[in-house]
């Protein structure tokens, strides 16, 4: 089975822990890293070839929706899911005009967030990814 690539991007380090905890138990995924910033988020996905990122809306310096523009101009191939307790309205009309395939509510993280990423690799499974 192949491996679907994830980078998380929050500038909680806790809520990318419990993710990186949550993922990493799925055999067919691998969090490849971890960004604080949107800047981080973008020189990251450069360096580590993610097939999906994992974006927190609100950060400092550059927030997910400004880093999910760039990343989506800068590398189309990478599908970006939205994270945030804003995940409704304005935040996420904005993430997903910035190229987000879907925004989600941190507290159901756990329940929704692998579904998700199978949705936004194109895939039930991810044998394409090999």
């Amino acid at each position: 089975m192949a491996t679907i690539r994830v980078l998380l991007v929050d500038d909680e380090c806790l809520v990318r822990q419990v993710l990186t905890r949550m993922l990493t138990a799925y055999p067919n995924m691998e969090v490849v890293g971890e960004a604080a910033t949107g800047d981080e988020a973008i020189s990251s996905v450069e360096r580590l070839q993610p097939h999906i990122v994992v974006m927190d809306i609100r950060m400092p310096r550059m927030d997910g929706i400004a880093a999910s523009r760039e990343i989506t101009r800068k590398f189309p191939h990478v599908r970006i899911i939205g994270l945030s307790e804003y995940a409704d309205g304005y935040h996420a009309d904005a993430m997903e005009k910035a190229g987000a395939v879907g925004v989600y509510r941190k507290s159901n993280a756990t329940e929704e967030l692998y579904g998700a990423i199978k949705k936004a690799s194109g895939h039930d499974s991810p044998e394409s990814f090999a």
